[in-house]
């Protein structure tokens, strides 16, 4: 033992500053299984490592290129935080990440998550990683590892955020985008049934900031789901219709846009080139009731509401012409609904909306 620690007795202790190391023990206790549940052939050991082992098969591919992504819950942790339900936003979590890595075209291949917290519950990291395993397993994807920070004195004790880094991969220069787009290209929504994890501020603002009690009252008048349930509706993982899609239309599927944080007029145009705009027609699919409330209870203009939410289309992908009822067949197999909403025209990287 060091000089400088040598007599010494009581004092200080971590558990005495608020982390209790205990309790992070039977947190990675509880969480085990359910991570092992997502193991895919090329991971290596378990989790209790430094890092998360995968072995790439390069057989698969001639020339492999790794796709990143990172992203959050945001806000929509605080709706779970009020309700003390963690069972959804895991799920919240894996469509964020895996959905982008879609857009490139890439297969997912393993997740880590990151998880602070005021004071560690034990009870309730298993209730948000089960949610985060069940992500992951719809979409094929192992979740490798992750982190568990308790930031006693820094966050409130029941107060928690959650993020993660995703990883994929696919052949090189056979990347989706807007290089491929063509004027005359039709536009398939994938449908939305909620929120996903996108305009969490403005939605808490017009719906339940300082009217906590209304989150087990009827999303709307009428409604037979609570606005509780409504605004924890899981997000919907599109990833395994996006790789089946590749395989079935394969150099027909040209772009791929998933609908998050900017909205439909933020992010459609993310998948076309310079010189074409994407036509819209707002008729032509369903926009869930959850948004009209929130447009009705803010006073929010049509304008800022493409502009912050999804409205309903969780997905875009553009198209060739003649592939647009195989990608309507294979979306609804995966139990998804989709429509043509749309087409690719002569224009300057926008969205017009009918």
């Amino acid at each position: 033992m060091s000089r400088l620690l040598a007599g010494l007795s009581g004092g200080a202790t971590y558990a005495g500053a608020g982390v209790s190391i205990e309790n992070g023990d039977e947190a990675v206790e509880r969480i085990s299984a359910m991570v092992a549940s997502t193991n895919r052939p090329e991971v290596l050991g378990g989790i209790g490592g430094f890092g998360g082992l995968f072995a790439l098969d390069t057989a698969r591919y001639q020339r492999p290129v790794l796709v990143s992504s990172a992203d959050g819950v945001g806000t929509k942790l605080e709706i779970a935080r009020l309700a003390n339900r963690f069972d959804t936003v895991g799920i919240d979590l894996v469509a964020m990440l895996v959905d982008d890595l879609a857009c490139v075209g890439a297969e997912p291949l393993f997740l880590l998550d990151y998880v602070a917290v005021g004071q560690l519950d034990p009870a309730r990291l298993e209730e948000l990683v089960s949610g985060i395993a069940v992500g992951a397993r719809r979409a094929g994807a192992a979740l490798v590892g992750g982190e568990t920070a308790e930031h006693a004195g820094v966050m409130r004790p029941d107060e928690l955020d959650v993020a993660g880094f995703a990883v994929g991969v696919l052949e090189r220069d056979s990347e989706l985008g807007g290089h491929l787009v063509r004027e005359g290209d039709a536009i398939v929504g994938f449908a939305s049934p909620g929120l996903r994890s996108n305009g969490y501020s403005l939605a808490r603002r017009v719906l339940v900031e300082g009217r906590e009690d209304q989150l087990h009252q009827p999303a709307w008048a009428g409604a037979d789901t609570t606005l509780l349930e409504e605004m924890l509706r899981p997000s919907v993982i599109y990833v395994p219709a996006i790789t089946e899609l590749r395989r079935v239309i394969g150099p027909d599927l040209h772009s791929v846009a998933h609908i998050t944080g900017g909205g439909i007029m933020g992010n459609v145009p993310r998948a076309l080139p310079d010189h074409l705009d994407a036509v819209i027609d707002m008729n032509s699919f369903v926009t869930p009731e959850i948004f009209f409330e929130i447009q009705r209870r803010g006073d929010v203009s049509a304008e800022e509401m493409v502009r912050v939410f999804n409205c309903g289309l969780g997905m875009t992908l553009c198209v060739d012409e003649s592939s647009v009822n195989t990608v309507i067949d294979v979306a609804q197999a995966h139990g998804i609904t989709a429509t043509r909403v749309g087409h690719v025209t002569a224009g300057s990287r926008k969205v017009q909306l009918l």
